[in-house]
């Protein structure tokens, strides 16, 4: 069954309700049991699927992801819709994975030609601002990413992790198409402003983890993870947190059980109820992972799934 469409941000393109984030191939997870073979493989069979939202950005790798979806799409180009980031600078990779910020008009000019060089492409759809450099006025920053769009570089623009006011002064300047931040069942607050701000504004609003770096899917134990795996340094993931979040996994699979799904595809679909304008865009490095992913996007939850899992306890352990 092909996946529903939305639309990305408004006047933007038809997208499948399920994107891909490709972070993972190159980036922050696990190096062991990565393989570019098979990553390309992944994005093929995703644009099969309908899943044509592509996100990528300059710093995963950092450059090599941008490389690696640029292969991809060689021959494909036509049936993605490709959005990469700028603003995050790598400042020392794994294991510490310590990143900067750089919001410098000149930055965004010159970064923008770079991963247009890299993607092997004259344009992308949707260039968005990884993260505000709190060291460069908002306006200053989105001033230069709108010449990117008025160069025909961009199609869009769309910020990350940005805040209702960094977002009313960047819209006064150049329309925000999109808004992507981390968002899931363990990490709802966008629930509370930003998502609301995006309907009211007809920007899409993109969850990235929405699977809560795959704790939702119920996969994960304590102590699993690969050396060079960020997740080893993040509070949510020590083995108390672990132990303690799974009460909120055990809400999931208890609905998930009622439908005959999948835990992951419970979260997918509690994301995508929560507006028309929610695109999530969960990362995978497997096929079969990416199917299940994207089946999530004909998963219906009745009210009184929903509700239930509005009542899931509180995530413990901050996300970073």
């Amino acid at each position: 069954m092909p996946i529903p469409s939305r639309t990305l941000g408004a006047g933007g393109p038809s997208v499948g309700a399920i994107g891909l984030g490709c972070m993972g191939m190159t980036w922050a997870y696990s190096a062991e049991d990565r393989d570019d073979a098979t990553s390309v493989a992944v994005i093929h069979r995703a644009l099969e699927l309908g899943v044509t939202l592509v996100d990528t950005a300059d710093m995963y790798g950092p450059y090599t992801n941008e490389e690696l979806v640029g292969r991809a799409l060689r021959d494909r180009r036509d049936e993605a819709v490709l959005a990469t980031k700028v603003g995050l600078v790598v400042e020392e990779g794994p294991p510490s994975y310590r990143m900067g910020r750089d919001g410098r008009p000149e930055h965004v000019r010159e970064a923008i030609d770079a991963s247009l060089r890299r993607l092997g492409v004259d344009h992308v759809d949707l260039y968005q601002l990884h993260r505000v450099d709190e060291k460069v006025p908002v306006e200053e920053t989105w001033g230069a990413m709108a010449e990117v769009v008025a160069a025909g570089k961009a199609r869009a623009i769309g910020m990350s992790e940005a805040s209702v006011d960094e977002l009313d002064r960047a819209h006064a300047i150049h329309p925000v198409a999109s808004l992507q931040s981390e968002f899931s069942l363990w990490t709802r607050e966008p629930l509370a402003d930003v998502i609301p701000w995006c309907a009211e504004h007809g920007a899409a609003f993109i969850p990235f983890a929405p699977l809560g770096r795959g704790f939702l899917t119920g996969r994960l134990a304590a102590g699993s993870f690969q050396d060079g795996d960020f997740r080893t340094g993040n509070p949510r993931f020590s083995d108390e947190a672990m132990a303690a979040n799974e009460a909120i996994v055990d809400r999931v699979r208890a609905v998930a059980e009622r439908h005959g799904a999948a835990p992951g595809q419970v979260a997918l679909a509690w994301a995508l109820a929560q507006g028309e304008h929610v695109i999530p865009i969960p990362g995978t490095k497997r096929i079969a992972y990416l199917e299940e992913n994207s089946a999530a996007a004909n998963l219906a939850l009745a009210p009184e799934d929903l509700a239930e899992l509005d009542e899931a306890p509180a995530p413990v352990g901050n996300r970073y």
